[in-house]
């Protein structure tokens, strides 16, 4: 038989809403769009090899080539995986001649990972 306060809490009866709160909270919310737009910013850090990119980015732009020697991969994969980056704004890139360097977009990219880094070695 289920505890009847584990019930209570289970429901969510409107009982006493503080007006107040509700209110400010939702005068400082972003419009859904943007809400989904940071979504989808965050799913671009959740793959591992995005991520290893990043992080190598952070010591020294690189072309393609580079980068698939570094991380042991194709270019093929390499360059699909650069294109999500650049299609979020995380990467930028210059050409020289014929080949593509690849560098950080800015200093927000940086960031982002350090805060991840610190928020899971606390």
């Amino acid at each position: 038989m289920a505890d009847t306060r584990e019930n209570d809490v289970e429901r969510c009866e409107y009982i006493h809403v503080h007006e107040d709160i509700v209110s400010k909270v939702n005068e400082t919310m972003p419009d859904d769009e943007i809400l989904y737009d940071l979504a989808e910013l965050f799913k671009i850090f959740g793959d591992s090899t995005r991520i290893k990119i990043l992080y190598v980015l952070f010591e020294s732009e690189m072309c393609v080539c580079d980068l698939a020697q570094l991380l042991g991969m194709t270019q093929s994969a390499i360059s699909h995986q650069l294109r999500a980056l650049k299609q979020s704004k995380l990467v930028k890139y210059r050409r020289e001649g014929k080949t593509v360097f690849y560098s950080l977009a800015d200093g927000h990219v940086r960031t982002i990972l350090d805060q991840g880094m610190e928020h899971i070695s606390e």
